[in-house]
């Protein structure tokens, strides 16, 4: 049975009585108070086992207290509660040695369960807090899918740990890896970016490690690689699905020990940098086509993050409408702002490229046209434009499968109108997809069935019963 005393500390009445009838079913003693001052007098005189505050209180703001507590009480755990979702509250609760950062509204059950981890575990080390985040805040939005992300991005600040970023192209991959050595240890430090997509595969290896004078035709000089260059900070390898084999390879190599040798060189080279992979691919299905290695992927993933596309966070429209319009006037261009309806106009859109398509369309408002309230018509005017349809985002969603199902089925629902489709919509789904890929496959393989099903991945009687019940036609080749 759990125990402990726990001080609650906000001001709004409604969340002291929510949060008082929780821990306490939980077994928990429980003391409320609405302000910082009897907060810090508890502390101060010993009392509580562990403290949840919310960050803005009448008298004080929490940020204020929580180094004071950290002194005072350093083994005290602190969660911190905020309705400023933003990165910056996240960062730091994080710097000032809070234990856990909870945005509001959150679950009741997910926090009585970090209380009894809290409570349970070792107490936590104190954070540098010798430099603080300033206020250039690096994300904008404050969705429920961007929360998670904060809450992540918090707990990686203080560790060295390898993170895998995975999201589509224009959500901001390389934000996230700036943000991670901007707020993190390796803050005066390098960081580095390489784009895999943009090298010529024959010069990545001399591109990431370097190379010696006369290595190959044209190395007149030594040169140094983005390993040496990033040593003491941070290397970020984007477009991570694009690395040739031969260059993973070298990669593991100096993952697993720590240096490595430049093109042509024979002395091994020691290296310190935090690596952040990044990609828009899924690697799991480029190792089940041997384009990646899966051992350099379980090297790399050690903490992944998902950033969520445009259309799965709407609701930061608003605010990332606001931030280029400040932006692009800060650079010199008119002031705007929009009207309702033209935002509920880009909240229906589906965004394929994202923040970046985005960002690029408001940085277009503010330029071209000379009103200073944006209108619907405008919009809808800059929607149908044909650089709309033909950003980089549509350009690789066109050949994604994910975004053509959901294509597929956003139209579908459309034909709908305000009435849902027939039950049985999974099954559906399920049998249009697979009569193609089985087709497909049969054809690729000339017939074979034992080939098709060890390409698919099933059982040979699973593929047999898969062609009687779709009715797929197997047509045998004798090339």
């Amino acid at each position: 049975m759990p125990s402990g005393t726990i001080l609650v500390a906000d001001d709004d009445s409604a969340i002291r009585t929510v949060l008082n009838q929780a821990l306490s079913r939980a077994g928990y003693t429980v003391r409320l108070t609405s302000n910082a001052t009897t907060l810090w007098r508890w502390v101060s005189s010993g009392e509580g086992d562990l403290v949840i505050s919310d960050v803005v209180m009448p008298d004080e703001n929490a940020f204020d207290v929580l180094p004071r507590i950290r002194k005072l009480r350093p083994e005290l755990p602190v969660i911190v509660m905020s309705a400023q979702n933003t990165f910056m509250t996240a960062i730091k609760a994080s710097e000032q040695g809070a234990y856990e950062y909870l945005p509001k509204p959150f679950d009741l059950k997910e926090l009585t369960s970090i209380v009894g981890r809290a409570l349970a575990e070792p107490k936590g080390r104190q954070f540098d807090m010798s430099e603080e985040g300033n206020d250039n805040i690096p994300f904008v939005g404050r969705s429920p899918a961007m929360q998670e992300v904060y809450r992540v991005l918090a707990r990686l600040m203080q560790t060295d740990l390898t993170v895998m970023i995975n999201g589509e192209s224009g959500t901001g991959k390389e934000v996230v890896a700036r943000a991670l050595h901007d707020y993190g240890k390796r803050r005066n430090g390098p960081f580095v970016a390489v784009n895999m997509a943009a090298i010529p595969k024959d010069l990545i290896e001399s591109e990431l490690f370097g190379h010696e004078k006369g290595s190959f035709t044209g190395a007149q000089a030594r040169s140094s690689g983005r390993f040496e260059q990033a040593d003491g900070g941070t290397l970020l390898l984007d477009e991570i699905g694009d690395m040739p084999m031969e260059a993973q390879t070298r990669l593991l190599r100096v993952l697993q020990q720590g240096e490595y040798t430049s093109v042509g060189g024979r002395t091994p080279i020691q290296t310190d940098v935090r690596i952040i992979a990044a990609t828009n691919k899924d690697l799991q299905q480029l190792i089940n086509q041997g384009l990646f290695r899966e051992d350099l992927y379980f090297r790399l993933n050690v903490v992944p993050i998902r950033l969520p596309p445009l259309r799965e966070r709407t609701e930061d429209i608003p605010d990332l409408v606001r931030h280029f319009f400040s932006v692009a006037e800060g650079e010199g261009l008119p002031a705007k702002q929009m009207e309702v309806a033209a935002l509920d106009k880009l909240r229906r859109y589906r965004w394929p490229g994202n923040v970046r398509e985005l960002e690029n369309m408001v940085r277009r408002l503010a330029a071209l046209y000379p009103q200073d309230d944006i209108t619907a018509s405008l919009i809808d005017l800059e929607l149908s434009q044909p650089a709309a349809a033909s950003s980089e985002g549509e350009a690789h969603a066109a050949h994604d499968l994910s975004g053509s199902v959901e294509r597929f089925l956003s139209d579908y629902f459309g034909e709908f109108g305000e009435e849902l489709p027939p039950p049985g919509l999974y099954h559906r789904i399920l049998r249009e997809v697979e009569y193609p890929l089985i087709s497909v496959v049969l054809a690729a393989t000339r017939g074979n069935q034992i080939k098709a099903a060890e390409l698919l991945g099933v059982n040979r009687n699973t593929l047999r019963k898969k062609i009687r019940d779709l009715d797929v036609q197997v047509i045998r080749s004798s090339r």
